[in-house]
C-alpha cells in the first residue's frame, strides 16, 4: 500500500515540478540582476528531484496514518502553490505576483510540516528541508523584486 500511495503523491509531485519544462526561466530571468548568493542552475533541478521524493515519501506516510485529514489538505494546498509559482513568475514574468505565491507557499508548507508532523513525525521531518528551500526561494524571489524595481513596475 505504501509504494502505491508513494506514486500517487510523486505523480503530483512530477506534475507540479513540469511547471519548470513548461516555463522555463529563459532569456528573460538571465538579464534580471539577482543577489551574490543565487544558487547556480544546476542546484535547482537536483534539490527539486531529492524533495519532491520526500515530499512524496511524506504524503505517503501520512496517507496511512489515523486521522490524517488535515495533513492531507495541507500537503494538497501546498502542491497546489508550488505548481502555480513557475507560471507565475517565469511565465507571466509577475515578479510581485510571484512573491505574493511563494508566500502562500511557504505559508502553506509550515502548515503542512506541522500538519504532517502530528500525524507522522517522520513525514513533519521530511518536509523540514522544503521548508528551507522554499524560505531561500522566498528571499530569492524579494531579492529580484528589490534589484529589479523597473521590471517589477511594469507588470
Amino acid at each position: 500500500m505504501f509504494w502505491l500511495l508513494f506514486t500517487i503523491f510523486l505523480i503530483a509531485c512530477v506534475g507540479a515540478g513540469m511547471t519548470g519544462g513548461l516555463f522555463p526561466p529563459g532569456p528573460w530571468y538571465r538579464q534580471l540582476r539577482k543577489p551574490v548568493w543565487t544558487p547556480p542552475d544546476w542546484v535547482f533541478p537536483v534539490t527539486w528531484t531529492v524533495l519532491y521524493l520526500c515530499m512524496a515519501t511524506a504524503g505517503a506516510r501520512a496517507a496511512m496514518a489515523p486521522d490524517n485529514g488535515i495533513a492531507m489538505a495541507c500537503w494538497a494546498m501546498q502542491i497546489a502553490f508550488n505548481g502555480l509559482w513557475t507560471p507565475v513568475f517565469f511565465g507571466l514574468r509577475n515578479i510581485r505576483l510571484g512573491m505574493v505565491v511563494v508566500g502562500m507557499l511557504w505559508l502553506t508548507v509550515l502548515g503542512a510540516t506541522v500538519a504532517l508532523w502530528q500525524v507522522d513525525w517522520i513525514a513533519g521531518a521530511l518536509f523540514v528541508p522544503y521548508l528551507v528551500w522554499v524560505t531561500i526561494a522566498a528571499s530569492l524571489n524579494a531579492a529580484v523584486w528589490r534589484l529589479n524595481p523597473e521590471e517589477a513596475r511594469a507588470q
